[in-house]
């Protein structure tokens, strides 16, 4: 195989790829396949990124399935994909950068989103990489981009977490609240996670001040300045009972079978109620960004902060591990060996 060094040289080479493909939307084990396809060339301001691991999230399904259905008018295509190479999340080197790229060069290693990072080459906005931590291996560094940004926009930016605070994680053992639990306490908040009884020694590694089994537990009667509901589909109603008069509730995803909203209708009733109570309820959706990536490098770098890998996984994996994913029987993050 031909690497690529410049844009250029990326746009007029006959190369291909190992790549992990679809031509339309269904479960992953029925549509998803191992492929050689051309290496992808990249725009003015964009990178050519030698993939060495990916991340895998729950949006990556979400994206495969083509579900909820609304997802599909969000650009990725109506009746069949745009985009046949999926994966977001990634770390590896640079192989190539448009000509308007002045922040990166051939050789340095990144990390960040892109498209299609289930294969050997993925293109990616300059605006979404930053330099790789320096403490990671690449299989680390690709378990940190969407989860980490999206629990550090969570507790910084939606909870506005501050020292001494208490702050509830819910299903703090996965890709999103393994990253919010450390995250949270970084800032000098008390964290409380919650998690299944097999996960709440991970979710103490953490750095969790308590825990609580949701197998065996309900809300507890303590009120908490903010709670970070990832993923769950507790009422709205119940989590205000366990916040404070004017505490923060912050929902990160949620997921039902719905076709039409698969979860989505809670977050909307949230933001619907919050301007008529004290408390501050709501959403948000994660905006991927290289500044945040520098600030999780800093975290991380600084030890605050460490990926909790569950497995690594080599590329035809893929179904398996998306299947791994959506049972829930994962320790924090999956990751894709691509090399």
């Amino acid at each position: 195989m031909t690497i690529p060094e410049t844009a250029s040289t990326a746009a007029s080479a006959v190369t291909t790829m190992r790549a992990m493909v679809r031509e339309r939307y269904g479960s992953p084990s029925d549509v998803l396949r191992n492929a050689e396809v051309a290496v992808p060339t990249v725009g003015a301001d964009e990178v050519l990124v030698r993939v060495h691991a990916a991340g895998v999230d729950r949006g990556t399904w979400h994206i495969v399935t083509g579900l909820p259905y609304p997802l599909r008018l969000a650009g990725f295509g109506v009746r069949a994909p745009k985009n046949p190479v999926v994966g977001g999340d990634l770390a590896g080197v640079v192989a190539a950068v448009g000509r308007d790229v002045t922040r990166f060069r051939v050789g340095d290693e990144v990390y960040g989103t892109g498209h299609g990072s289930f294969a050997e080459y993925a293109r990616a906005s300059a605006s979404k990489l930053s330099a790789k931590p320096a403490s990671l291996t690449f299989e680390q560094a690709a378990a940190v981009p969407v989860s980490a940004m999206t629990a550090l926009q969570a507790v910084r930016d939606r909870g506005q977490v501050q020292p001494g605070q208490q702050v509830l994680v819910i299903r703090a053992s996965g890709g999103v609240g393994s990253f919010a639990v450390q995250v949270a306490a970084s800032y000098g908040a008390v964290v409380t996670g919650v998690a299944h009884t097999a996960k709440l020694d991970l979710v103490r590694r953490l750095g969790a001040k308590h825990v609580l089994d949701y197998t065996v537990d309900a809300l507890p009667h303590r009120r908490y300045d903010v709670i970070l509901d990832i993923g769950g589909n507790t009422p709205v109603a119940r989590l205000r009972k366990a916040l404070t008069r004017t505490g923060t509730l912050v929902i990160v995803g949620g997921e039902t079978k719905g076709r039409l909203l698969g979860g989505v209708q809670r977050q909307l009733g949230a933001t619907l109620l919050s301007p008529f109570v004290r408390q501050h309820l709501g959403t948000f959706v994660c905006k991927e960004n290289a500044d945040d990536l520098a600030v999780l490098a800093g975290l991380i770098d600084s030890g605050q902060v460490t990926p909790a890998v569950d497995r690594v996984l080599p590329l035809e994996a893929v179904p398996a591990a998306l299947q791994l994913l959506v049972d829930g029987r994962l320790l924090g993050k999956l990751v894709i060996a691509v090399v």
